[in-house]
């Protein structure tokens, strides 16, 4: 199992941007896939971005545009670009590993972007 720390949420305002971080436990290059999943109030978990080891991405169509994942192996850390938020985004994101289909998350982050 790997830990993973998440880092870089706040509050922004409309319109703003943040970097969240995901730093893991062990190299990264033995995690076939890491990424993000969001959650808001009353509504279901739901995946926005991965990337996989070998440096594919992938975006939810909701996000596509705004949202930008990227990694750096050397600091076993993948990062998620947010863009144009709204008030709609307010949410936590959760960093996570799959490895063989077995999923390990992050203790999560919160993103406010008020009204």
């Amino acid at each position: 199992q790997v830990q993973l720390v998440e880092s870089g949420g706040g509050l922004v305002q409309a319109g703003g941007s943040l970097r969240l971080s995901c730093a893991a436990s062990r190299s990264i290059l033995s995690i076939n896939v890491m990424g993000w999943h969001r959650q808001a109030r009353g509504k279901e978990r739901e995946l926005v971005a991965f990337t996989t080891r070998g440096g594919s991405t992938n975006y939810a169509d909701c996000v596509k545009g705004r949202f930008t994942i990227s990694r750096n192996n050397a600091k076993n850390t993948v990062y998620l670009q947010v863009n144009s938020l709204k008030p709609k985004n307010t949410t936590n994101f959760y960093c996570f590993t799959d490895c063989g289909g077995v999923k390990n998350w992050s203790q999560g982050t919160q993103v406010t972007v008020p009204s």
